[in-house]
């Protein structure tokens, strides 16, 4: 059978490790369990399978959580950071609450498009990470499995994102970085807060280059 989405959360124990088992978590506090708003967070949750939600009434957990009713919080762990969403404004509903949950959803490695591109640009993390490659390269799967494993290194102090070649919105950051497509893969590093950035075309990753390339650049 399924599991029962939204995950009912009567106290702080069970919210605390329900947040913590999980790099994204979103949690609805609703007074109401059966409010129309707690109704369009239902439907949200099964719109999305691969985020775990949650459901509190518990008062002392709403408080644990500084969160007033009708509030839906998203927590990520790549970077420590919340955000909520207030939903006692009536014209929040599923599709706006699904929205808001693509926008915020950061993972440890997140895929780059034009909706993900508002959390990565609103994160507090200073530096990312760009792997910028053919998604329909063999060598992806295995690509990936580096970059990922590279990514738990530096949870909390680097965004790693993936960068689909492919993609036509994304010809800009290519561009950007003054990078063609026969040079790719490629690695750039980029510091926000002044575009100050590395690039490093790479045939092979390894955990080891990773890690350097990123090193040097933090120095």
């Amino acid at each position: 059978s399924t599991a029962e989405k939204p995950v009912l959360l009567n106290n702080i124990a069970d919210a605390e490790a329900f947040v913590s088992g999980a790099e994204v978590a979103v949690i609805g506090f609703f007074q109401d369990p059966r409010s129309p708003e707690a109704e369009q967070f239902r439907l949200a949750a099964g719109q999305i399978p691969e985020v775990p939600f949650g459901l509190s009434s518990s008062a002392a957990v709403l408080s644990h959580y500084g969160a007033s009713a009708s509030t839906v919080a998203l927590f990520r762990t790549v970077d420590n950071d919340r955000r909520d969403l207030d939903m006692n404004n009536r014209e929040v509903d599923a599709k706006k609450l699904t929205r808001f949950i693509r926008m915020n959803e950061l993972r440890l490695v997140t895929e780059y498009d034009p909706v993900t591109a508002i959390g990565v640009m609103q994160s507090s993390l200073q530096f990312n990470l760009l792997l910028i490659t053919d998604k329909m390269s063999p060598k992806h799967p295995e690509r990936m499995h580096k970059f990922r494993a590279a990514a738990e290194l530096y949870k909390g102090k680097i965004l790693f994102i993936l960068l689909d070649s492919n993609l036509k919105s994304n010809e800009r950051v290519l561009s950007y970085f003054q990078l063609k497509k026969s040079q790719l893969p490629a690695l750039a590093v980029f510091h926000t807060p002044d575009d100050e950035h590395d690039v490093l075309t790479v045939d092979e990753i390894s955990i080891e280059r990773l890690q350097d390339f990123c090193n040097n650049f933090l120095q």
